[in-house]
């Protein structure tokens, strides 16, 4: 492992540590027995269906990236079905190092460049943030009459700022309609930069260049680099498909968080809503920029501290659903994207150096 690698985890791991120091210190009393009695009377079938809807998942984002492939080649979405499960794998087990697996194995198998996959993944993160965010804003928004009932959002005192009384949920609701206003204004920078990536760059360069010359400069080579990128969005049509693809990619991680809570049958969470579950979705994305390998860490903490805090669970049950939400949603990738490896004549540690190498070749390309 590289020195900043190691530098980046231990400082991830000092994070996580203090977070969940202090979670600790919260709770008074942790009953074990209680942990273990709520995980082992889960109904096994519904974290089946949760893993199962999880898997459908993966077979869109195949789907998806199939057609951010057109305007360079047609190709079978089932041939992108193990890279993309072996990618996810690689980022189960190694963390942030094994993000970009997953291009170089599309690369390599569809016999193309590695920046060209590389732009690809760009725009499948920014459909993906579209499709998270405004999903989440509009069931704020849309069920703000049930969720500012939650316990957490419920007892609440309300605070004063600049004169303006502000409940808790206010503030939720605010990030939802902030959240809102971000994609409209970042779809409107990538549809200018798709149009005319030289001038949009150019800007950036003399903008920046009055800080730095050099920042100036790799930052035009940076955004011309993402306007090029956004041309593998062909024409209306794949955008289209590209944005419904999103958005149902993400409603099933909803319901598969929806299976699992419903898995703990004689507990509260069998009654979690749509609406409900959702706001857990949110917390485990946000906490997933703190991840380790294999461990995790920051999605299991986000999730369990909405749980107790907001649902006012049990911290026993809280911890159980939020360790078997990421077991589920996360980890369950593993077992069957190792088998696809061992038939691909692939070695994810061995990927993860030769994807490395290309990724920086890629970038330098970009200046």
């Amino acid at each position: 492992m590289k020195r900043k690698q190691v530098l980046i985890t231990a400082a991830v791991l000092a994070i996580l540590a203090g977070l969940i120091y202090l979670q600790v210190r919260t709770w008074r009393k942790f009953d074990w027995q209680r942990f273990w009695a709520a995980t082992h009377n889960t109904n096994k079938l519904y974290l089946i269906g949760g893993v199962a809807l999880i898997y459908a998942d993966y077979f869109l984002r195949a789907v998806r990236w199939k057609i951010l492939l057109r305007p360079v080649k047609e190709t079978a979405s089932s041939r992108l079905v193990a890279p993309t499960m072996i990618g996810f794998t690689a980022l189960a087990l190694l963390g942030r190092p094994g993000e970009f697996i997953r291009p170089y194995l599309i690369a390599r198998k569809e016999n193309l460049t590695m920046s060209s996959q590389l732009a690809v993944w760009i725009v499948e993160r920014i459909f993906d943030m579209g499709a998270f965010a405004l999903i989440m804003a509009i069931n704020i928004l849309w069920n703000a009459s049930t969720l500012r009932q939650l316990p957490g959002f419920a007892n609440t005192p309300m605070r004063t700022v600049f004169g303006f009384h502000i409940t808790a949920f206010g503030w939720f609701r605010a990030s939802a309609i902030g959240l809102l206003v971000l994609v409209a204004l970042a779809s409107l920078l990538a549809v200018r930069v798709r149009n005319n990536p030289a001038r949009v760059s150019g800007l950036f360069r003399r903008v920046l260049g009055t800080i730095s010359p050099k920042l100036g400069e790799a930052a035009y080579h940076r955004v011309y680099g993402f306007g090029e990128g956004l041309n593998t969005v062909k024409d209306l049509r794949s955008f289209v498909e590209l944005t419904g693809l999103s958005l149902l990619i993400w409603i099933l991680i909803g319901f598969s968080y929806v299976s699992v809570t419903h898995a703990y049958a004689i507990h509260r969470l069998s009654r979690l809503t749509l609406s409900h579950v959702l706001l857990l979705t949110a917390g485990s994305v946000a906490g997933g920029l703190l991840q380790l390998p294999v461990v995790g860490g920051g999605s299991q903490l986000a999730t369990i501290t909405i749980l107790h805090k907001i649902f006012y669970l049990p911290p026993e049950i809280a911890t159980s659903c939020g360790i078997m939400l990421w077991l589920v949603t996360f980890m369950s990738v593993v077992p069957a994207g190792l088998i696809l490896a061992h038939f691909e004549h692939v070695s994810l540690s061995k990927l993860e150096e030769e994807s490395q190498v290309e990724e920086e070749k890629a970038l330098d390309k970009l200046g």
